[in-house]
């Protein structure tokens, strides 16, 4: 988050993630259901306790929800340090961590420090910007101003570690294509 919004965004964020509720998927006004299982659940924690031990602030959430199924409280986690591992392992959990960048060009290097690259989000209405992020961000899916970027049309996938290939859109057809090469050669 670029520093100069830092508070301000902070305080409204907080107050929407506050707001989510938690619980089993098919009841009715629920935002977010559970991890997958009990390994993902230790896994959400764990990186959790190693911002903070790292420095982060937990704002909100943070705990387990309950004592049946694997819910986890959203979790808001500001000065979180680039080196800790919710900012290098893909987490898949409800774990939002805040860390703060000057320039362009940090924003970009904290995007990309990860082996990993399945999305990326961005907010911004510099339409230069908009290129120069398409461009270097490595990401399977960049939204840009978008926070639900995914659509059956367009192609979904990851890059460096976050997979190969893609499902979704014309492209994703192509695994279950076989392409033959037919050459006809002294005609």
């Amino acid at each position: 988050m670029q520093r100069s919004i830092h508070d301000e965004f902070v305080k409204r964020f907080v107050a929407g993630v506050q707001k989510l509720k938690t619980g089993p998927g098919l009841e009715p006004s629920v935002d977010m259901g559970p991890l997958i299982n009990q390994q993902a659940l230790d896994a959400a924690l764990a990186q959790i306790e190693e911002a903070v031990g790292r420095g982060g602030k937990v704002l909100c959430g943070g705990k387990r929800k309950g004592t049946t199924g694997y819910f986890l409280e959203p979790t808001v986690i500001d000065g979180v340090s680039a080196s800790s591992l919710c900012m290098h392992e893909e987490t898949f959990a409800p774990i939002a961590p805040i860390t703060t960048f000057e320039t362009e060009d940090e924003a970009i290097a904290l995007a990309n420090g990860s082996e990993y690259g399945l999305s990326a989000y961005a907010m911004t209405r510099d339409i230069a910007r908009i290129f120069r992020l398409a461009e270097q961000i490595e990401a399977g899916t960049l939204g840009i101003n978008d926070g639900a970027p995914t659509t059956s049309n367009a192609p979904f996938g990851g890059v460096k570690q976050s997979g190969w290939g893609r499902e979704l859109g014309s492209e994703g057809l192509e695994a279950f294509l076989e392409t033959k090469h037919v050459s006809f050669g002294g005609m």
